[in-house]
């Protein structure tokens, strides 16, 4: 596979004209696979110290290759932000996406989703020893961003808690390294690579909220064998305990390991479009 000249066509964006995503047999005819993914989100997606990208939904991705064209080094991931995700796919510039994607309503009128391979929810984080619990947090102040979904999930289970918006993680941070706040809640996945950059924070269990991630796939009846062979795949995984060893090497909270109850029936069935 010519890497540069590749490059180079994604970036290039086929000179600004959409195009349409490739079906299974056309990856496998070119011989890699193209997945959308973090590059600035440990542990899910990031750098190392030698810039290669490393983390928990890379591992997915490169299995996903080995599923899909039966070697994990054939594939390409391409870094895409939050803002462009669904565009991306959408265009045809990347066959799927592993980009901590969560299932929602509004996203999937757009693509389809795998079953779910992790459980993401709101998590706290402090470096107060004494808070080990969430019951530690009663009556106690804690940061969380300007209008997030994190915000009814706190006041719904932990009435007693006192809120503090913050704009940012670093706000948030110094916030907790002053005393100020005695916690800060987040999406746990985000605040599991905080705790590992820092670690005198602990992350306090259990998750109070749920928010499925899974993997994005272009919608159309064209994609119904991509679909099930992706679907299978992360089956195969769950099955065999493969990704509960991926989220564990990760550090990931395992209370976020899904259940085979955790199914997304519409992503599993052939589509409509």
């Amino acid at each position: 596979m010519q890497v540069g000249f590749l490059l180079a066509l994604l970036g290039s964006g086929h000179g600004g004209v959409a195009v349409q995503a490739a079906e299974l047999d056309q990856i496998r005819d070119r011989g890699y696979l193209i997945v959308g993914v973090k590059d600035n989100l440990r542990p899910l997606g990031f750098q190392d110290s030698q810039n290669q990208l490393q983390g928990f939904e890379i591992d997915i991705a490169r299995q996903l290759a080995a599923e899909l064209i039966g070697d994990q080094a054939e594939v390409v991931l391409k870094p895409v932000l939050n803002q462009d995700r669904l565009d991306v796919l959408l265009n045809g510039e990347v066959d799927l996406l592993v980009a901590r994607m969560s299932i929602t309503d509004a996203r999937s009128r757009l693509v389809d989703f795998s079953r779910p391979y992790y459980i993401d929810g709101t998590a706290f984080v402090s470096r107060d020893v004494a808070i080990q619990s969430l019951r530690d947090l009663q009556q106690q102040t804690v940061a969380v961003l300007f209008g997030s979904d994190t915000i009814p999930a706190v006041r719904f289970l932990l009435p007693s808690v006192r809120l503090q918006g913050v704009e940012s993680y670093q706000a948030a941070k110094e916030l907790l390294e002053s005393g100020q706040v005695a916690a800060f809640a987040a999406d746990a996945t985000v605040l599991t690579g905080w705790v590992q950059e820092h670690p005198d924070y602990h992350l306090i269990s259990p998750l109070i909220s749920a928010e499925a991630l899974a993997v994005a796939m272009p919608k159309g009846r064209q994609y119904d064998e991509l679909r099930r062979e992706v679907n299978q795949a992360v089956e195969r995984w769950l099955k065999t305990g493969w990704l509960r060893q991926r989220i564990a090497e990760w550090g990931l909270p395992i209370d976020g390991f899904p259940s085979f109850t955790d199914r997304i029936e519409p992503s599993i069935e052939p589509s409509n479009e």
